[in-house]
C-alpha cells in the first residue's frame, strides 16, 4: 500500500500507526485537520547529529522556525539542544521552553532595536549579524545598555545549494549575509566597536539540501575567510555552518546527518581547523519527518480532465505545496473498499493554489481519513487563518501515550483581539 514510510510510521493490521498509536483513533478523538508528532522520531533525528559531532566542541541549536510548538521545543532542549531564533517572539518561546539563554543564537536580517535590547537583557549566546547597518545598530544598543553584544557575522559565500530558489540563501542574489569580498573589512569594523565582542563566523546556504557538495564548497570558503580574518588580527572562536539538511519528501536522498558531519569534519581537520568549536542550526531535518497532518475526505469530484478529491485540510494548514510546489506523500489511514483512481487532492480554501497533492493514485470515499506525510516542518509554523479557518490542533505521541500540545483554534480565538465599530 505504501511505497515508503518515514521512521516510526508503520502498518498494523492495515491501520497506519505512529509509534504505538493508531492515527485513526487520534483523528476520531481530536478531529481533523490534525497535526501529530512523534517524540521518538525527533530524538532519533537529533541523535544522528550528536553522533556525528561526538568528541568535538559543538553546540546544536534547533532552528525553531521549522516548528515552534512549545512541546516540540522542550523535547529538543531537554535532549541538549540550544535554539536558533529569528524574532523577539521566538526568543520568548525559547525562554518559556527552558532554554539556557547562553545557548540561544539570534539570526535574521531585520532585528529591531527592541528585539536586540530584550536579547541582551536575557543574555543570549550570540547574534548572527546580517549587514553592516545591523552591526552598527547593535553596537549602539549595546553601548547604551553598558554591555557588549557577542556577534558572529553571517557570510554570503555565493554557493548554490541546488534547492528551490525561495529557500536558497547563500547566493549573491539572496538577501542574506554579507558579501564574501566585504567580510574581512566588516570584521575589522566589528572588532573596533565598543559595544561588540566578536565570537565567530556564520554561514547558511539554504534549506532542503540533499547533496553534500554545496556544504563542502561553503566550508572551504568560510575557512578561507577565517584564515584571512585572523590574519587581520581578529580571533574567531566558533564556526557556525547553519543548517539546511534536507529530508525525504519524494524519494529524495539526503546524506545521513552523522555521515555528512564525518565529511565536513574531515575537511576541517585536513585544513587545520579541527580544534574550533562548531555551531549548527538544523530545523527541518529534526522535525520534518516526525510529523503528519491528518485530514478527512469530504467530497469526490470527478471531471473530464481532472478528478478532485476535496479534503478538510487546506493551504492555510499546509502552505508548502502552494508556496513551493512542494511534494508530500499522501496515504490512507486504513484500507477502503473504493476503487483506485488518480486524484488531485485539494482543500476548501477559495484559491486555485489550494492543493496538497497532484495526480495521486488513491482508493478513497467520503469520510475516509488520509495522512499527509513529512509535515512536521514549515506547516503549522507557517499556518494562517485565511478564510477565517482556525489553525489545527497538535498532538505529541510518545510510545503508546499521547498528549494534546495545542488546542484547535476557534473563531472566538481569532476574533478576540479585533474590535468592531460599535
Amino acid at each position: 500500500m505504501d511505497a515508503k514510510l518515514p521512521p516510526y510510521l508503520h502498518r498494523q493490521d492495515g491501520q497506519l500507526m505512529f509509534e504505538q498509536v493508531p492515527l485513526s483513533s487520534l483523528a476520531r478523538e481530536h478531529g481533523t485537520p490534525l497535526f501529530v508528532y512523534s517524540r521518538a522520531a525527533m530524538l532519533d533525528a537529533l541523535s544522528a547529529y550528536q553522533r556525528g559531532l561526538a568528541g568535538r566542541p559543538h553546540l546544536i541549536c534547533y532552528a525553531m522556525k521549522a516548528n515552534a510548538n512549545l512541546a516540540v521545543i522542550e523535547t529538543l532542549v531537554r535532549a541538549g539542544c540550544g535554539l536558533d531564533i529569528v524574532s523577539g517572539g521566538e526568543l520568548e518561546r525559547a525562554l518559556a521552553a527552558g532554554c539556557e539563554p547562553a545557548k540561544i543564537i539570534f539570526s535574521g536580517v531585520g532585528k529591531t532595536r527592541a528585539e536586540m535590547r530584550r536579547a541582551l537583557e536575557a543574555g543570549i549566546g550570540c547574534f548572527n549579524v546580517e549587514s553592516e547597518a545591523e552591526l552598527d545598530v547593535l553596537d549602539a544598543v549595546a553601548c547604551d545598555m553598558g554591555v557588549r553584544a557577542p556577534v558572529s557575522i553571517r557570510v554570503n559565500p555565493n554557493v548554490d545549494a541546488k534547492t528551490h530558489p525561495y529557500i536558497s540563501t547563500g547566493l549573491k542574489g539572496n538577501k542574506f549575509g554579507i558579501a564574501h569580498e566585504r567580510v574581512v573589512d566588516t570584521y575589522r569594523h566589528a572588532a573596533a566597536c565598543r559595544g561588540l565582542s566578536v565570537a565567530g563566523i556564520d554561514c547558511h546556504i539554504g534549506s532542503q539540501i540533499t547533496d553534500p557538495g554545496p556544504y563542502l564548497d561553503a566550508m572551504d570558503r568560510v575557512l578561507d575567510l577565517v584564515e584571512a580574518i585572523e590574519a587581520a588580527g581578529v580571533p574567531i572562536r566558533h564556526v557556525d555552518f547553519g543548517g539546511g539538511l534536507g529530508i525525504d519528501y519524494a524519494d529524495d536522498a539526503p546524506p545521513a546527518a552523522d555521515h555528512l558531519w564525518q565529511l565536513l569534519l574531515a575537511r576541517m581537520d585536513a585544513r587545520g581547523h579541527g580544534h574550533r568549536k562548531i555551531f549548527i542550526e538544523p530545523g527541518r531535518s529534526l522535525v520534518g519527518n516526525a510529523g503528519v497532518c491528518l485530514t478527512e475526505v469530504l467530497y469526490l469530484k470527478p471531471g473530464e480532465h481532472k478528478n478532485f478529491l476535496i479534503v478538510d485540510a487546506a493551504m492555510n494548514d499546509l502552505p508548502r505545496p502552494a508556496m513551493y510546489e512542494a511534494y508530500h506523500r499522501i496515504v490512507p489511514l486504513q484500507p477502503s473498499p473504493a476503487e483506485p483512481r488518480t486524484w488531485d487532492v485539494v482543500g476548501p480554501v477559495c484559491e486555485s493554489g489550494d492543493w496538497l497533492g497532484r495526480d495521486r493514485d488513491l482508493a478513497v470515499q467520503p469520510g475516509d481519513l488520509l495522512a499527509v506525510l513529512s509535515a512536521g516542518a514549515y506547516c503549522m509554523s507557517m499556518a494562517s487563518n485565511y478564510n477565517t479557518r482556525g489553525r489545527a490542533a497538535e498532538v505529541l505521541v510518545d510510545g503508546d501515550r499521547t498528549r494534546l500540545i495545542r488546542q484547535r483554534e476557534s473563531v472566538a480565538d481569532q476574533l478576540r483581539l479585533e474590535r468592531g465599530l460599535s
